[in-house]
């Protein structure tokens, strides 16, 4: 909400720092034989060491690799060229954990760094203040603005909200950040020497609490969060490839970039016709929630969920679903034993196992809430196109029933692993 989770967050900024200070501490071995390799090496082994210490998230990984090479680079003179450094340790991370690739933190990371090297530049050039305050000021804001630049697309399709007050936050946090950090490790090592005086521990445990403090401040400021905004895989793209058209447009004036400005522009205008001609069709989804059965039938822009929830509000699935797919009207109902879709039916069956009825020939059942039933005799009786079992089943179950299926060249949806069951036009 405050929009500063990037720079909280155990990344780039925090092993950029943690690189300075480590590189400042250690620069008399570079006076012995050979100091500029040992110097080179413990960089790594204090830089992966801390990496590791603070848990080896995506972030700080790609951080971690990013500034590694930097050291490398720095130490033994070679020229560093940020893009062809991102893309090493793109690739080295991507050898090792292929699956980062659709992390988020992993994400958010890469388009920051590669929108502020890129962006920032261009908007620094914008204005030149001649006071020095003002200037530091004014840098601080483009980088930050350039930031926004990279993942706000990406941004508002994962969370499908904009904190308004990001520059806010970012221009007191940027500055404040790194003492806290360099404070903390001194505060640390006179701990650990035991030699720590009260009031210097004092005084950073009220920082940091002002630093808290500041930021629920702004995450509390609701009329400055835009909320619910509608935004589909197709918009990131376009988006991205307005932003890249605009730097490139600025960089280089002539009719082609322009053409490509312009050609950016009508994409966005056919998939905004697109998404609302698609928003408009019926799908009927089985949604996963642990101990809980949640239905929903999407008919044009109306949406009825058939729960047992205690309320509907906290289950953030079902928010995301109605702001992804442009819902305005939400009803609510009780769980039903059979559901009609098109021309496909779906009959639920609990606890009580009950599924006997008289000519009734199911396309799906629905297990829900660990029914004990014979799962071949059911298969016989019925003779089911597809069986489900949502998140309020014990996994012992699933993974007999699972089982059964496999037995029987029977498909199986697990919501639990397969993610919610999706019947659409």
């Amino acid at each position: 909400n405050a929009g500063a989770v990037h720079i909280l967050a155990v990344s780039g900024l925090h092993v950029g720092i943690l690189l300075l200070i480590f590189s400042t501490v250690l620069k008399p071995i570079e006076h012995f034989k050979h100091g500029k390799y040992v110097k080179v090496l413990l960089l790594l082994l204090l830089l992966w060491s801390y990496a590791f210490l603070a848990g080896a998230s995506a972030s700080i990984i790609r951080a971690s690799t990013m500034f590694s090479i930097v050291a490398i680079g720095m130490h033994l003179k070679r020229p560093t060229n940020i893009y062809n450094t991102l893309a090493i340790s793109i690739f080295f991370i991507l050898l090792f954990k292929p699956l980062f690739l659709f992390d988020i933190g992993f994400q958010l990371s890469y388009l920051a760094v590669i929108a502020i090297v890129s962006i920032q530049p261009i908007l620094y050039k914008l204005w030149k203040p001649k006071l020095w305050l003002l200037d530091k000021i004014w840098q601080v804001s483009t980088v930050t603005i350039a930031a926004q630049f990279g993942v706000i697309p990406i941004s508002l399709f994962y969370f499908h909200q904009f904190p308004g007050l990001f520059w806010l936050s970012n221009i007191v946090i940027i500055p404040l950040l790194g003492i806290i950090l360099t404070s903390g490790i001194l505060v640390i090592i006179l701990a650990v020497l035991n030699v720590l005086p009260q009031l210097l521990a004092d005084s950073y445990g009220s920082v940091i609490n002002l630093m808290n403090t500041f930021f629920a401040w702004i995450a509390n400021q609701e009329q400055y969060i835009i909320r619910g905004i509608s935004f589909n895989l197709l918009y990131v793209i376009t988006s991205y490839f307005i932003i890249i058209a605009l730097v490139r447009l600025y960089m280089n004036r002539n009719h082609n970039t322009l053409k490509l400005l312009f050609i950016a522009i009508i994409s966005v205008q056919i998939i905004s016709i697109s998404t609302k001609y698609n928003s408009n069709k019926d799908a009927f989804i089985i949604f996963h929630k642990s101990r809980n059965t949640v239905i929903g039938k999407k008919h044009n822009t109306t949406f009825k969920v058939f729960h047992n929830l205690d309320t509907l509000s906290n289950y953030k699935s079902i928010n995301t679903y109605v702001v992804a797919n442009y819902i305005s009207d939400i009803t609510e109902d009780t769980i039903q034993s059979l559901h009609l879709y098109r021309d496909k039916t779906i009959l639920l069956i609990d606890s009580l196992g009950l599924y006997n009825i008289e000519s009734l020939s199911p396309n799906y059942v629905l297990l829900r809430n660990s029914p004990r039933i014979n799962l071949d005799r059911l298969i016989d009786s019925l003779h089911p196109d597809k069986i489900i079992a949502d998140g309020s089943n014990y996994k012992s179950y699933i993974a007999r029933w699972e089982g059964t299926c496999k037995k029987r060249k029977l498909p199986f949806h697990q919501t639990g692993e397969m993610g919610a069951f999706i019947l659409k036009d």
